[in-house]
């Protein structure tokens, strides 16, 4: 089914003309698309599962060893800060999909970061820039790995980034200016724009958990959605991002359906929306931002912070194409019940069984 007949079914519908969306995200009725029927889809849970935890999901004697080695360099890299430069930094939080447990074991296209928020106390918001924090970082790391490589360290746009290329995860330290006010808020600075937002790592990693307890493969639906980003090649097409509009798709049209059916759902809604609809959440309070972005996903911490903001419109066109054709090679192996069209949503490595 290509882009338009989806968009076509999507005008039908809200004109009442469609039979309503099932669970399983297919179209019922043969007069609402040209060419869409009713298939039986051939992969069970059992087998995406399989999937998720022998080949996505990171094992968990990795994510001990990555906690060890992460705390190590947290330790000494705080104790290094507050004995040369007096900065007082209150707290330290791990974030990300790390901490959300949505992170993909490490292989050669699926590589491991793990984000580490550094809270800065005692400094000026109106006078902070993300130079001065990020270099204080950056320059601290320098010296407690004076053995490694220059390419090992990297300046981010708002992380200071050092590399383990053997021996565990990369790690973005990122620094926030604590906000006294609001419990586990800061304010996080851009290098390129100079522009800060508002944030909020311990509600990020809650809001992944929320959706966890309404949905036990939401995880699961999340992996499965970053390794097609990957193998598709859609770099900005960020994890965060992947994460909410699987939460979106999820309050929408809710958890019924096999997980086949679910992840479907994702990559129909992507290629039907053109990722042209404003997706906020419960969380989102009062006040709003104006937005005038291609894509715009609130943040459910800040309902001032669009966490789509870096995606062109070229780029939103690119995504939305990729989960078209992802959407159609899935509904082929539908019918065909063939796992070789499966491999070209998630990569040669696809398998569901020993």
């Amino acid at each position: 089914m290509t882009l338009a007949a989806l968009q076509a079914y999507r005008r039908a519908r809200h004109h009442g003309a469609a039979t309503s969306l099932q669970a399983s995200g297919t179209v019922r009725s043969e007069e609402t698309c040209a060419g869409a029927r009713t298939v039986q889809m051939p992969l069970t849970n059992k087998q995406l599962r399989y999937y998720d935890s022998e080949v996505l999901r990171l094992p968990a004697e990795k994510r001990t060893e990555y906690h060890a080695q992460v705390d190590n360099l947290v330790a000494n890299l705080n104790k290094r800060i507050k004995e040369r430069t007096g900065v007082k930094i209150t707290k330290v939080v791990k974030a990300g999909s790390f901490a959300k447990y949505t992170i993909l074991r490490r292989t050669i296209e699926d590589p491991v970061d793990v984000d580490v928020v550094f809270y800065v106390c005692g400094r000026s918001v109106d006078q902070e820039t993300f130079e001065s924090l990020s270099e204080l970082i950056h320059d601290a790391l320098i010296g407690m790995y004076p053995t490694k490589e220059v390419e090992d360290f990297e300046l981010q746009r708002k992380a200071a980034k050092v590399s383990f290329r053997r021996s565990g995860p990369s790690v973005d330290a990122v620094p926030v200016i604590e906000d006294t006010s609001k419990q586990g808020y800061g304010w996080q600075y851009d290098s390129v724009d100079g522009s800060r937002v508002q944030t909020c790592a311990p509600c990020a990693v809650k809001f992944v958990r929320d959706r966890k307890s309404v949905d036990p493969d939401f995880r699961t639906l999340v992996r499965l959605a970053k390794r097609w980003r990957n193998f598709a090649e859609l770099d900005h097409l960020k994890s965060f991002v992947i994460e909410l509009i699987m939460a979106h798709v999820l309050a929408t049209y809710g958890r019924e359906g096999t997980v086949e059916e679910r992840f479907r759902r994702f990559l129909w809604y992507v290629a039907d929306s053109g990722l042209q609809e404003r997706i906020s959440f419960s969380e989102n309070k009062p006040p709003f931002g104006a937005f005038t972005d291609p894509v715009v996903i609130l943040d459910p911490a800040s309902s001032l912070n669009n966490v789509a903001s870096r995606i062109t419109d070229a780029e939103r066109a690119e995504i939305v194409a990729a989960a078209n054709d992802a959407w159609e090679a899935a509904h082929f192996a539908s019918a065909e019940d063939g796992l070789g069209e499966w491999k070209k949503i998630f990569g040669p490595g696809f398998k569901v069984e020993d």
